[in-house]
C-alpha cells in the first residue's frame, strides 16, 4: 500500500505542476477605457496617435495599431467618467479558463463568466478584481483583424495592416500601469495567481517598494505597478504604446505640440527598462505613454533586479529631468 500510495502522491504532484504551467495568462492582449469625451478622444487615437478604427458600435469604438493582429487592444465607451473599465489577458491555453476558474473558488474570489459573443470580438471571459480591485477580464479566443479595405490591407502577409504613417502610428500595443497603496503585496498576487513574472522594482531608503515592473512575453514589461503617493487606493495611471525609434518619438512630440496635446513628461529615458519616452494627456484625462527602446528578456530562470534608493532616480529618468507631480499623484478612476 505504501508503494501505491507514494505512486499517487507522485501523480498528484505532477498533475498539479501540469495545472499550474496550464494555468497562466501568454500575454496582454487590450485595455477598455470609459473617456467623457468621446468624440475628441476618438479624434486624438484615430488622427493624432493614427490608431486603425476597426469598428464603432453605439457608444463603443475598437481601436489597434497597425502590426496588431487582433480585432483590437483599445476600446472607447462613452461616459460621464474617465476610467478604466477591463484590462484584457489572453490566457495560455484554452484549458486555462477553467482552471483559473477552480483557483478563484479555492481563493474565495468572487467572478463572472462573460458568454462568447456577449462582448465584440471575443469568446468566453472571467472577469474579476484584484485585491487593490483592478478590473481583470482573461480570455483564450479573440477575432484577428481581417480587412478588404486596399487602404488598409497590406501587401505584407506578416502585417496585418498597412504602415500608413498618418499620425503617431505606432507600431503595437505594450503596456499598462496602475497606481496603487501596496505595490509589493499586489505584484506578488499577480505572479502567485496568474504567472506574470515580476521583471525589476523600485525600493526607497525606508524599504518601501514603489514600483514593479511585470511581464508575461519577453518584453521588459506588460503591466507596471507604482505606489500611489496619495495612499488612497488604486487608479489607472497610463496605457502605453510602442514605436520603432527615436527618430519617431521626436516626430511624436511635434505632433502633440502641434495638435494642442499635453505633454505631460519628455522627452526622457527609463533607465530601468532603458526606453524613451513622452507622456501625454489625451482629450478625456487619460495618460498615454509613447515609448521607444527597451531591454528584452529571454532568461527562463530570471531573477527580478533591485533598484535601490541610490540609484532609483536613474530608473525614473537617466538623462536627469524629473518627472512632474503629476505624474506621482494623478491617475483616472478604476470602474466599479
Amino acid at each position: 500500500m505504501s508503494k501505491l500510495k507514494e505512486e499517487i502522491k507522485s501523480k498528484d504532484a505532477a498533475q498539479e505542476k501540469l495545472e499550474i504551467y496550464l494555468r497562466t495568462v501568454a500575454h496582454i492582449g487590450h485595455v477598455e477605457i470609459s473617456v467623457t469625451n468621446f468624440e475628441k478622444s476618438l479624434w486624438f487615437f484615430t488622427e493624432v496617435m493614427g490608431l486603425v478604427l476597426t469598428e464603432s458600435e453605439g457608444d463603443r469604438a475598437y481601436l489597434r495599431a497597425w502590426q496588431d493582429f487582433d480585432h483590437h487592444t483599445l476600446v472607447l465607451k462613452a461616459s460621464n467618467t474617465s476610467e478604466v473599465n477591463r484590462m484584457g489577458w489572453r490566457v495560455s491555453s484554452k484549458e486555462s479558463l477553467e482552471l483559473f476558474e477552480n483557483q478563484l473558488n479555492e481563493m474565495n474570489i468572487d467572478y463572472q463568466w462573460v458568454e462568447g459573443g456577449r462582448k465584440k470580438a471575443l469568446g468566453d471571459a472571467l472577469h474579476f478584481k484584484s485585491p487593490s480591485g483592478l478590473p481583470i477580464e482573461l480570455y483564450w479566443e479573440k477575432e484577428l483583424f481581417v480587412t478588404d479595405d486596399p487602404m488598409l490591407k497590406s501587401n505584407l502577409p506578416s502585417h496585418p495592416s498597412k504602415y500608413t504613417g498618418k499620425g503617431v502610428s505606432p507600431r503595437r500595443f505594450d503596456h499598462v500601469n496602475l497606481m496603487v497603496n501596496d505595490v509589493k503585496k499586489e505584484q506578488q498576487w499577480w505572479t502567485d495567481l496568474l504567472g506574470i513574472h515580476h521583471r525589476y522594482y523600485i525600493q526607497n531608503k525606508e524599504d518601501v517598494r514603489l514600483g514593479s515592473w511585470l511581464s508575461r512575453t519577453n518584453i521588459a514589461h506588460e503591466m507596471a505597478l507604482m505606489r500611489n503617493s496619495n495612499q488612497d487606493g488604486a487608479a489607472f495611471h497610463h496605457l502605453a504604446y510602442y514605436l520603432d525609434s527615436p527618430d519617431e518619438l521626436i516626430r511624436a512630440s511635434n505632433l502633440m505640440a502641434e495638435n494642442d496635446i499635453k505633454i505631460e513628461w519628455g522627452p526622457g529615458k527609463h533607465g530601468t527598462s532603458g526606453a524613451q519616452f513622452i507622456y501625454v494627456i489625451e482629450p478625456s484625462g487619460h495618460r498615454v505613454e509613447i515609448w521607444t527602446g527597451g531591454f528584452l528578456i529571454f532568461s527562463p530562470d530570471w531573477e527580478p533586479i533591485e533598484w535601490s534608493s541610490e540609484v532609483g532616480q536613474l530608473g525614473l529618468e537617466m538623462w536627469g529631468s524629473t518627472p512632474p507631480e503629476t505624474y506621482l499623484t494623478y491617475g483616472t478612476k478604476i470602474g466599479e
